[in-house]
């Protein structure tokens, strides 16, 4: 079920919240429990024959978190319960989500002849196994206490709204609010206007921007892709996908506050960026993040004895990152297409540069949009033919009828995603101006006006893809 549907804003919301409220107000306890088999409900929907999967990691994580607690006095103990949790958490991913590519890529280099099973990815699993992951490491730590209640330990990881494409919430930040929160009627308020906006970039700009970025895919490796188009393409593309994720994360996080729960930002304006360092802090902080804290530092970080153990270290964690995202050698390419650009950038220090703001910004957003290319190719080859069709003209020439056409139609599409990838909302609601009640009351009005133009688009559309339900 989609956050950006009719049944879901018609239907399943309002009743969940209408009985969160009233029916099972009367205990936090119960209104947990409520909370949790309806996140398995949400789930069933879409995929209810690995909804047991689900359950099953939400059974054996809680054992674990619970030996992780018994054994804290005991370190071989505890390290021994930590790898065996790890082993079961990455086969699982590894069975579902790599198994096939594994086994298509030692048949290429054996030659050997053998038939490889169709494994059905199920949707958010590398989500919810992270936050598994989360749930027994934070408790390793002494970040946090064990549930002694599994039910609470499968809430935190089932939690409907970051269920199938995160935000990945960490267990620490989240295991007070599941015993001790209070909503304010300023929550619910908020939550509803986060959302409003989440689904305003998901609806209105995401969706009509993949249409020219799909457009522009399919027409490869053929003679009517022109260079104008390509670049069109690749600039749609990249704010899709921008939009796409981050009207994504902000439903999760207005979903959270309805519900009474505070989840971290998930994006920081990050096509204001100035190095690719930067906009890994702004972009996907909670995968970012993750990697660090479970990743990155165990390795040593960057308070390491030489630059080669340092680079050792990033290039383990963005091989991972771009493997994360998919089992396709286009995403492993893309992960260390940032390793080399990071890398580069700590040896020539211009993530930490101040002057030439405008050229490195430029830098960074060709630096971004090439990713983005290689990221939603479908094969390294057809990336590489992009990418040469970006600069070299093909035999559509320089510029074509579609890219004409797509041009005019779109054009606004691209204005507003272009300009709101800017700050300058965050920075008007700090001002003086905001505080006006006629500020407030025209913000009011311009979301109840995005609110129907997307009820209103998602009526007669069908085309309402997640890229990151793919992940």
């Amino acid at each position: 079920m989609l956050f950006s549907s009719i049944i879901f804003i018609s239907c399943f919301l309002p009743i969940v919240l209408f009985l969160y409220y009233t029916i099972f107000s009367f205990s936090l306890r119960v209104q947990n429990i409520f909370l949790l088999v309806i996140s398995l409900g949400f789930y069933a929907w879409g995929e209810p024959k690995f909804v047991f999967v689900l359950i099953i990691s939400i059974l054996v994580n809680w054992i674990f978190g619970l030996a992780v607690s018994k054994f804290r006095m005991d370190k071989l103990k505890s390290k021994i319960t930590i790898i065996l949790m790890l082993i079961y958490n990455l086969s699982i991913i590894f069975v579902f989500k790599y198994l096939m590519f594994t086994m298509e890529n030692v048949q290429y280099v054996t030659g050997l002849d053998y038939k490889i099973p169709k494994i059905v990815l199920p949707i958010g699993i590398s989500f919810f196994t992270f936050k598994a992951i989360s749930y027994v490491v934070d408790i390793y730590r002494e970040k946090a206490e064990a549930q002694k209640n599994p039910l609470n330990a499968g809430l935190y990881i089932t939690f409907f709204p970051q269920l199938l494409a995160g935000p990945i919430a960490r267990y620490e930040s989240f295991a007070d609010q599941i015993q001790n929160r209070k909503v304010s009627f300023d929550d619910i308020s908020a939550g509803v206007c986060r959302f409003l906006i989440g689904l305003s970039k998901k609806v209105l700009l995401a969706n009509n921007l993949a249409l020219v970025a799909d457009k522009a895919f399919k027409l490869l490796g053929t003679d009517d892709l022109s260079l104008a188009m390509a670049w069109l393409g690749a600039l749609c593309y990249t704010l899709q996908i921008y939009y796409d994720f981050s009207g994504y994360s902000d439903m999760a996080i207005g979903l959270g506050k309805m519900f009474g729960f505070h989840t971290e930002e998930n994006f920081n304006y990050p096509y204001i960026s100035k190095s690719t360092t930067e906009f890994w802090r702004r972009w996907h902080i909670s995968l970012g993040s993750w990697f660090r804290d479970y990743v990155y530092i165990p390795l040593g970080g960057n308070r390491v004895g030489g630059k080669k153990r340092l680079f050792f270290n990033l290039f383990v964690v963005w091989a991972l990152t771009g493997l994360w995202h998919g089992a396709n050698w286009t995403f492993i390419c893309w992960g260390l297409l940032y390793f080399v650009s990071i890398s580069l950038e700590k040896v020539t220090g211009l993530d930490k540069m101040q002057s030439h703001v405008m050229l490195r910004h430029i830098y960074t957003m060709l630096l971004v949009m090439f990713g983005w290319v290689l990221f939603r190719a479908e094969n390294i080859t057809d990336a590489l033919i992009y990418l040469k069709t970006m600069f070299i003209p093909g035999g559509a020439g320089l510029v074509d009828a579609d890219a004409m056409v797509c041009s005019k139609e779109y054009l606004g599409y691209l204005f507003f995603g272009i300009l709101f990838t800017r700050p300058f909302a965050k920075k008007l609601a700090k001002t003086k101006l905001a505080k006006l009640k006629l500020s407030q009351a025209f913000y009011v009005i311009t979301l109840m006006v995005l609110f129907l133009a997307c009820i209103s688009y998602m009526l007669k559309s069908a085309y309402n893809p997640f890229i990151y339900f793919n992940f």
